[in-house]
């Protein structure tokens, strides 16, 4: 029989303790173990039919690719890195009502003009699952439907219907009666989705779990969770927006920073194949404050906006608030622009910072395009049309220069922009019908910026500030 001991799993980390105590020894994280109960296996449990594994040299093993299994959306393909794996397992996480199991019922509808889907629904009834499938037009049926939560059915099922794909919605409501806890404990998360994996890897079909998350974001569990599957990806996006973006933080078998947009409408989800025409679409045009940044999501180059509005205030506490960008990023570009630039203080202002679309932005290069934005709208003078700003900036105020900078050019050329700052030594190619504009620092970006539009001999004087 096998024997149970008690160990404390920490959920940020995954580190393991004998004892609770209040804080990780690992991470150093407070309040964060949990009791995890561990079951070790009988010496003879291993059933004697299973060969057990031998090395043999590298050279000898095959290298050809995991076959996988295209979508029709190429969006989806994208972030799995080409298509769904056999035997892989692939974790879902996102917001309540983000869209995941919407989702999911798109991508089953898919498959299942290829083969059976098994899709398993621990939280809703079955008439629940029926109605979604007819309001997104996903009837079909190769859609086999399991409203079951115990691992052992769930587990008898895959092997029994041996499908295409199986879903399982969501890790979170499974439990393994081998186990103590409940439904959505470390022990029965952890112990489900170890038991899953070693079912796709022995059968070769590939599994989808929906994973909740917590208040700050992450995946609901122990961090190991995320450590057993080989894809994860994060649904993102605000329910009162359109835009949905699916991101990959991890994938065994592709890039980990490939990102899918898709927009929520009444009949479901849509696949964006041009995102950049569509988060410029409702871009207002000679609006001051409002700017065009060119951001890189793992390959994919994206035309984003980015809003600021400065406002004085007689409040002795001013405001920072940042959707889509960091606030930290935000306090530091402030920082750099009032040490940098003469007759310009927002110590007296209001200053809020938005990306179109709900987007986020999370890598540097749109720091010269959130810095152009905040002066425009400061100074209430709009940035000329067709102009995208592109660069990193640096505390003495120099433009850095970024990664993957032609791309960037050819996606503003490719969209109809006709202007480009970037950082000066920069070696990319100058797409035809762009000027490109180099500059060095802040101050010379703003001046740049200001004299496509006004004459050079007035520029500073007119534009209401000196640059230092």
């Amino acid at each position: 029989m096998p024997r149970s001991t008690t160990t404390f799993v920490c959920t940020d980390c995954g580190g393991e303790s004998v004892r609770w105590a209040g804080q990780c020894p690992h991470c150093q994280a407070w309040n964060t173990l949990q009791e995890f109960q561990v079951r070790k296996a009988a010496k003879d449990s291993r059933p004697r039919t299973l060969e057990r594994a031998k090395p043999r040299p590298l050279t000898e093993v095959a290298a050809e690719d995991a076959p996988r299994l295209r979508l029709a959306w190429g969006e989806l393909n994208r972030v799995l890195g080409g298509g769904i794996v056999a035997g892989s397992l692939v974790l879902i996480g996102g917001e309540p009502g983000v869209g995941k199991s919407t989702l999911l019922m798109h991508a089953a509808a898919q498959v299942a003009r290829q083969g059976k889907v098994l899709y398993v629904s621990g939280e809703e009834s079955v008439q629940q699952v029926r109605m979604r499938a007819e309001r997104l037009s996903a009837l079909h049926a190769g859609i086999l439907l399991l409203p079951e939560n115990d691992l052992d059915a769930i587990c008898e099922a895959i092997q029994a219907a041996m499908p295409t794909l199986a879903i399982v919605d969501s890790i979170q409501t499974v439990t393994d009666a081998g186990f103590e806890g409940s439904a959505g404990s470390v022990t029965q998360v952890r112990e489900s989705a170890a038991r899953l994996m070693r079912l796709a890897k022995e059968i070769g079909v590939p599994v989808f779990l929906v994973g909740h998350v917590t208040k700050d974001g992450s995946i609901a569990g122990p961090r190991v969770l995320e450590h057993i599957v080989d894809t994860v990806l994060y649904l993102e996006g605000d329910r009162r927006q359109e835009l949905r973006i699916l991101r990959a933080t991890k994938n065994r078998f592709g890039s980990a920073e490939e990102i899918g947009v898709f927009a929520m409408g009444e009949a479901g989800l849509e696949e964006v194949a041009d995102p950049s025409a569509a988060l410029l679409a409702s871009a207002v045009p000679s609006a001051p404050g409002t700017v065009i940044v060119a951001a890189l999501e793992g390959t994919r180059p994206l035309l984003v906006e980015v809003q600021s509005l400065v406002n004085h205030t007689e409040n002795a506490m001013v405001r920072r608030l940042a959707n889509g960008i960091d606030v930290n990023r935000l306090h530091m570009i402030l920082a750099v622009l009032e040490k940098r630039l003469s007759n310009i203080s927002f110590a007296k202002s209001d200053v809020f910072v938005s990306v179109a679309g709900g987007i986020r932005i999370t890598e540097p290069a749109a720091d010269l395009g959130l810095a152009l934005s905040i002066v425009s709208n400061e100074r209430n003078r709009p940035m000329p049309d067709g102009l995208v700003a592109i660069g990193e900036l640096g505390l003495s105020g120099e433009v850095r220069r970024v990664g993957q900078l032609e791309r960037r050019l050819q996606e503003a050329a490719r969209h109809g922009l006709t202007r480009a700052l970037i950082p000066a030594g920069s070696k990319a190619g100058r797409p035809s019908g762009l000027d490109v504009v180099e500059v060095r620092t802040v101050a010379e970006a703003v001046s740049a910026a200001f004299s496509i539009s006004i004459k050079s001999g007035g520029l500073i004087k007119e534009a209401g500030f000196s640059v230092s």
